[in-house]
């Protein structure tokens, strides 16, 4: 599983899929489990120390869980706001939010980036009116603090995640 010193990592299953992204935008590692068996799922959990998050019951259920070998998180609800509250209400949990620090898209850290390397990178609306960017050095993608953002601080504060959080 996972320390209480480190980050929880999580193996997301495709029935939860939109949940990995709300996890990377506040900060946790969250793959996502393409598609496969359950046994190639519980393989890469145990490998990778992952807790898997599910709506599959029947991995709830298995052997390995109910000795504690491996942690899945089972969600009886489809709408993944609901499950990041249900995933949230658990306290260890929270105490390692940081948000905006992971790409949404790939799943890897960001790291701020210098204005003056975009200008041919960003839209030149953005390169005129934002002043902080960060970017992903696997994909690429850039990111800075515009109408996603901001629709994205307001599904922080329905979670009941404060907005200024920082790690």
């Amino acid at each position: 599983m996972f320390a209480a010193s480190e980050s929880p990592r999580f193996l997301v299953d495709q029935n939860v899929g939109k949940l990995a992204v709300y996890l990377r935008m506040l900060g946790f590692d969250a793959r996502r489990f393409g598609s496969g068996p359950d046994k190639q799922l519980v393989s890469e959990a145990l490998n990778e120390g992952r807790i898997i998050l599910t709506r599959d019951h029947l991995l709830a259920e298995r052997r390995l869980v109910k000795k504690g070998s491996l942690k899945v998180t089972l969600f009886k609800t489809e709408v993944a706001e609901d499950q990041l509250r249900q995933l949230l209400s658990d306290m260890v949990f929270r105490s390692f939010i940081c948000p905006f620090s992971r790409c949404i898209e790939c799943n890897y850290p960001l790291y701020p980036v210098m204005k003056d390397t975009l200008s041919e990178r960003v839209p030149p609306y953005v390169y005129q009116n934002q002043t902080e960017f960060k970017e992903c050095h696997h994909c690429g993608r850039v990111f800075w603090k515009g109408s996603h953002w901001q629709a994205m601080q307001e599904l922080l504060r329905r979670v009941g995640v404060d907005n200024n959080t920082s790690c």
